[in-house]
């Protein structure tokens, strides 16, 4: 049975058209998941320029993240370098959605 462990995060900033928040947030996201010793795969993206009924690109920032297993996902959250990214960021989002899922396939 396959372990993996994927937690995809939405961000909403609260000012997505300034160009410094958006610095500050990318260099601090940039930071903590190029030092986080449990995250097996990565990805920071922005909406995509598509239009279809299903498709919410309300969003600023996605960060997809893979883990080897739900235990490496949780010791991810308790990392110096994930909290100091909430601490340096937080104040630049208004809402964060989370969706964790484990692999079937």
């Amino acid at each position: 049975m396959n372990d993996f462990f994927k937690h995809t995060v939405f961000f909403w900033l609260k000012e997505p058209d300034n160009k410094s928040d958006r610095a500050a947030f990318e260099t601090s996201l940039k930071t903590f998941i190029n030092t986080s010793v449990y995250i097996q795969s990565k990805h920071i993206g922005t909406p995509a320029n598509t239009n279809r009924e299903v498709i919410d690109s309300s969003y600023t920032y996605c960060l997809s993240l893979g883990f080897s297993s739900k235990e490496n996902q949780d010791k991810y959250q308790d990392e110096p370098a994930h909290n100091m990214f909430i601490e340096e960021s937080s104040g630049l989002w208004s809402k964060v959605v989370v969706y964790d899922s484990v692999s079937i396939l």
